[in-house]
Formats: C-alpha cells, sequence, structure tokens
C-alpha cells in the first residue's frame, strides 16, 4: 500500500513538473514578441532560455510519456503544438541570424507534426480555437517550405490547407474564414507568380533545382571564381532587404522581389547528419518524435556551445528583411546595422519599391528635389496632414529620398534600387571617400511584360536572382527540359566567369598601364562571394538588355555609379558572343541584335 502511494506521488510529481515546465515554455515563448527586432545582442540571451525550457520540456514528455498521457490526459495535439512552438523558435532564429540551418531543424519539427498526424483530431474536440492553430501551423510550414524549394511539398500543403480551411468554416462558420481564403489566394498567387519559367524532367513534369545556379542560394558550385587581390578587402556583413512594391505578389510578408533576393543573400544550408525521427528515449512504443538533441544543434546564444562569436565572420550576412516599413522604421534598421558592421564589414541596402515622384521642373537637390522611393501607403504619425506651408512645398513623409542615405555612407555601402524611379540614386556623393556602389533598375519594361512584372516580380531582381531564369522570361521561353537548362547554365557560368575575368584585367591594366578604369569601390566589394555574384549579374543583365530587341531606350536598361567600363566589359566581344551563343541555344536568337554567327 505504502508503495503505490508512493507511486502515485511520484506520478503526481510529474504532472507537476510538466505542467510547471509547459508554463514556463508558454511564457518565455510569448515574451519573445516583445523583444527589439534590431540589433544582435539584445535578444540573444532570452532566445538562449527558452531554447533550454523547450529542451527540458520535449525530453520530459518523451521521458514520461505513459505517465502523462494516463494521469494528465495528454492529448497528441498537445504533443503538436508543443513541436510546432519549436518549429517557430527555429525559423524566428533563423530570421534573426540568417543562418540557414536554422530553417532545416524548423522543417524537420514541422514535418514530424504532419508525419505523425498530432492534429488529425482537431477537428474532433469541437475547438475552434484549435482548428485555428492548426491552419496556423500550415501556413507557417508552407513559408519554411517555399524558403527550402520543397515545391512539390509546398503543393501537397496548399491542398491540404485548403480542405482543412473548408472543413473549419463549414464546422463553425466563423468570422474569419473570409480572412483564411484570403491566405489560401496569397499563396496560390504567389506559388503561379514564382514559377517564371519550369524546368522539366525527362518525364515532363516540372522539377526545382538547387544547386545548378537557378536561383539558388550560393553554394561553391555556383560562386563565381576571382582572382584575388590585396584591394579586395571587405565583407559584406549586415543587410536590409525591403519590400514595398504596391501590387505585387506576396506571402507572409514576404514579397516576391524580397523571397528572390534573401535567397541570393544566403548559402545553402548543409544537411543536419541527426536523423530528425529516430526513436529514442525509451519511448517504445509511442510514435517517432524529434530527437531532443535537435535541440539545440549548433548551440544558441548565451550557451556555452554558441559559436558565431568564435568565427571571424558568419556564414550568411546578417539581415533585416522589412515589408512595407514606415519610414521611421526603415531608418532604425538602417542605423542598426549602421551600427552593428565590424571593421571590414560593408552595408547593403536593397530596396524593392514603388517611385515617389517629383514635379521639380529645376532641381537644385539632388538629395530630395528629385523624388524617391514609397516605403509604405500609411503615413508616418505627424501633426497635420498637408505637404505645404506658408507657401513651401513639403517633401512627402512616406519616401525614402537618396539624401536620407548620406548619413550612412560613412561606412562602406552597397546599394541596390529595384523602381521605376531608380535612377535618381545616381547622385549620391561620396563624402566621407568609403566605398559606394550603387545598382539601379531599368525604370521602365516593355509594354508586353508591364502587367506581369508589376504583380510577378521585378525583372531586375529576377536577374540578379537567376540570370538564366530572367533571360528565358523576357525570349518567352516558358519551360525547358533538365539536360538542356543544364547545357545553357554551362553559357551563364562561362559568361560569369569570363565577366570577373575582365573586371580583374581592367584593374590590372589600369594600375600598370593607366587605361580600363574601374572604380576602386568595385575592386573593394569584389572579394566577398555575394557582392561579387550581384556585380557580375548585374553585368550579365545589362549585357542582355543591351542586345536585346524589346529594349530600346536609356530607360530600359539598368544603372550602375560609379559607372562600369563600356569597352573594356559592358561592350566587351567576348561577352556578346557568349550571349549569342546562348541565344541560338535556347532557339531565341532572332531576339537579340545581329552579331556574329555563333558555333
Amino acid at each position: 500500500m505504502v508503495k503505490m502511494e508512493s507511486t502515485e506521488e511520484q506520478d503526481r510529481k510529474l504532472v507537476l513538473e510538466f505542467c510547471h515546465l509547459l508554463e514556463k515554455s508558454k511564457q518565455l515563448f510569448n515574451g519573445l514578441r516583445d523583444l527589439p527586432q534590431y540589433g544582435h545582442r539584445q535578444w540573444q540571451a532570452y532566445f538562449g532560455r527558452t531554447f533550454d525550457v523547450y529542451t527540458k520540456l520535449w525530453k520530459f514528455q518523451q521521458q514520461h510519456r505513459m505517465v502523462l498521457d494516463s494521469k494528465y490526459g495528454l492529448k497528441r495535439w498537445q504533443i503538436g503544438e508543443i513541436a510546432s512552438k519549436i518549429g517557430q523558435l527555429y525559423y524566428h532564429y533563423y530570421l534573426r541570424t540568417s543562418e540557414t540551418n536554422y530553417l532545416n531543424e524548423a522543417y524537420q519539427f514541422y514535418a514530424a507534426i504532419r508525419g505523425r498526424a498530432y492534429y488529425s483530431r482537431a477537428a474532433k474536440e469541437d475547438r475552434p480555437d484549435l482548428m485555428v492553430k492548426k491552419l496556423r501551423y500550415y501556413a507557417r510550414f508552407i513559408v519554411v517550405c517555399l524558403l527550402l524549394k520543397k515545391m512539390k511539398l509546398v503543393r501537397e500543403l496548399v491542398t491540404e490547407l485548403e480542405k482543412q480551411i473548408q472543413e473549419y468554416t463549414n464546422t463553425y462558420e466563423p468570422e474569419d474564414h473570409l480572412e483564411w481564403s484570403l491566405v489560401l489566394e496569397e499563396i496560390k498567387g504567389f506559388i503561379k507568380a514564382e514559377a517564371a519559367v519550369a524546368v522539366l524532367h525527362a518525364d515532363s513534369n516540372p522539377i526545382i533545382l538547387s544547386h545548378s545556379g537557378s536561383g539558388s542560394r550560393l553554394s561553391p558550385l555556383t560562386t563565381p571564381p576571382c582572382e584575388r587581390s590585396p584591394h579586395m578587402t571587405l565583407s559584406l556583413q549586415e543587410i536590409l532587404i525591403v519590400g514595398s512594391a504596391c501590387e505585387q505578389a506576396k506571402f507572409s510578408e514576404l514579397t516576391m522581389d524580397m523571397f528572390r533576393m534573401l535567397q541570393t543573400l544566403e548559402r545553402e544550408p548543409t544537411e543536419s547528419a541527426t536523423n530528425p525521427l529516430s526513436m529514442s528515449h525509451g519511448l517504445h512504443g509511442h510514435d517517432a518524435s524529434p530527437a531532443a538533441s535537435r535541440i539545440p544543434p549548433y548551440g544558441v546564444p548565451g550557451s556555452k556551445g554558441y559559436l558565431e562569436n568564435g568565427r571571424h565572420y558568419r556564414d550568411n550576412p546578417h539581415k533585416y528583411l522589412l515589408y512595407k516599413p514606415s519610414i521611421s522604421q526603415l531608418l532604425v534598421f538602417l542605423a542598426s546595422g549602421f551600427k552593428e558592421l565590424p571593421l571590414g564589414g560593408a552595408l547593403l541596402l536593397y530596396m524593392s519599391a514603388d517611385g515617389c515622384f517629383s514635379t521639380t521642373k529645376h532641381p537644385e537637390d539632388y538629395g530630395y528635389e528629385l523624388g524617391g522611393l514609397a516605403t509604405s501607403v500609411k503615413r508616418d504619425s505627424v501633426d497635420g496632414g498637408g505637404l505645404s506651408c506658408r507657401g513651401k512645398s513639403y517633401k512627402e513623409n512616406h519616401c525614402l529620398y537618396p539624401g536620407d542615405l548620406y548619413p550612412f555612407t560613412r561606412r562602406p555601402m552597397f546599394i541596390i534600387i529595384d523602381s521605376d524611379n531608380s535612377f535618381v540614386f545616381q547622385h549620391i556623393p561620396r563624402y566621407f571617400g568609403q566605398p559606394l556602389v550603387v545598382l539601379m533598375s531599368p525604370q521602365d519594361v516593355p509594354p508586353a511584360f508591364q502587367a506581369d512584372v508589376q504583380h510577378h516580380g521585378s525583372l531586375f531582381t529576377l536577374f540578379l536572382h537567376s540570370p538564366l531564369t530572367a533571360l528565358c522570361y523576357i525570349c518567352n521561353v516558358g519551360d525547358v527540359p533538365i539536360h538542356h537548362w543544364e547545357r545553357c547554365q554551362t553559357y551563364v557560368d562561362r559568361f560569369i566567369t569570363e565577366a570577373s575575368r575582365l573586371v580583374t584585367r581592367c584593374r590590372i591594366d589600369e594600375i600598370e598601364q593607366g587605361i580600363g578604369f574601374i572604380d576602386s569601390s568595385y575592386v573593394q566589394f569584389f572579394g566577398d562571394d555575394f557582392l561579387r555574384t550581384l556585380i557580375l549579374r548585374f553585368v550579365f543583365c545589362d549585357v542582355v538588355l543591351r542586345l536585346h530587341r524589346g529594349f530600346r531606350g536609356r530607360h530600359m536598361r539598368p544603372r550602375c555609379e560609379p559607372q562600369l567600363p563600356a569597352n573594356e566589359l559592358l561592350e566587351h566581344p567576348s561577352l556578346s558572343h557568349i550571349i549569342f551563343q546562348l541565344a541560338s541555344a535556347l532557339d531565341v536568337r532572332g531576339h537579340f541584335s545581329e552579331g556574329p554567327e555563333c558555333d
């Protein structure tokens, strides 16, 4: 009898301990939303504590599942909710650190929820809030799969989500059913826009390429070659990616341009060797769950295993993603990135936005009188709504002007502007003598592309993300067999290699002979893998549009400041020849101006 009481007491203590861990985990998780979104150090210790508690909670429910099932009444959806929270932790940790391996960790937990059907009985609980949790889980899982380019799984999840939304609507007739319908349409529209060109397998089914230079993250196979020099001193460390284009396809506060650019500025994640669904901790007969050893795999801030500060540089530059920010938010995040720059680090600002146009006929101040970029349709809160006072015209409050960026040029800065008013940023002065490069999109596209580009994402960003996809798109090539795609990709690789050689050659010629001038800013940025990739893809874009028959007029081609040499680089015969060869391989030679016959 005493022994039975002892067992009951032990079980009671286990249940109390589980309740304590569960409550503590919820408190810490809810506190994450109050952490500052900018800066590196303010949130690290808090994330570390949150990871620690979820580690204990996950291990605890694995080790004591039988007791928790019988004495606490632990339900499968509750296990799913814990796993979902851990997946969210990893995803938000990825957003804050830019380390793509954490995306894989988030995926493993989300996949386990689906594979083990943790939410399968949610509809039978007669709780609409539980169904909403299930729908949110699907939406989050889809975002992670999109970022990992698991498009086949994305389509399966969208089908399941549509079915779940229908069931939720029919069962509860909720007030938010229209919101969920809009979420579904948003996802479908995003997927459609993302597939600019279909690469087909031998059986004519579309496939997703992740290591072939087709718009994937950077990998050893896709990193452009470079002849190093002592002048290549800078490393990209801080990035601001801003998406404010009004009509563009989006999902979960990621516009298509943001989605493409953030992948362009990341390295391929490495596959974890740990089996995420291993049977462990003596469950014997319980469903396999993500192993507790996954939390955390690389250490978290505040723990002894955290290695980020032990390395000179991160694998990926740190980045902020801002969707339609107010001008004050944008400047705060810019200032934070500026403040966090280490010695030898560079800051990149990428903006995809609609133009704010000036009506000033004779501008004297290029910083503010030529217009700028609309950051958000929401105006900052200021007294009065008028734009003029005492006869003087005020500037738009929600517009980023070139002059707003002047203070940040105290440190090395690389700017990419994708807008129909991009050229106003070509006059930014180098007051402080620091390296500065501005890449500007064409301000116009041929009428045949205008509607698609407005919704499906910018052509310029597509060139920077996937040069071959962009070339196919402007030549109306909708699908390409995989073997043919890989052959065409070799031409793109040859172009990038030759362009890299020419950039280096320009610098050598300048030093030795005083000709072929290329601004030192390009040379200093050229040693960084990401910045070199962007510069060379910009060259590809410029050469292709210069030769394409449909892009006539200076406003239909990109610009850069400082200007790149024309004869020695942008109009070099070797680069044009490769483009003609590529066009012939795609059977679209007629889209390009006359040139030498291609082999």
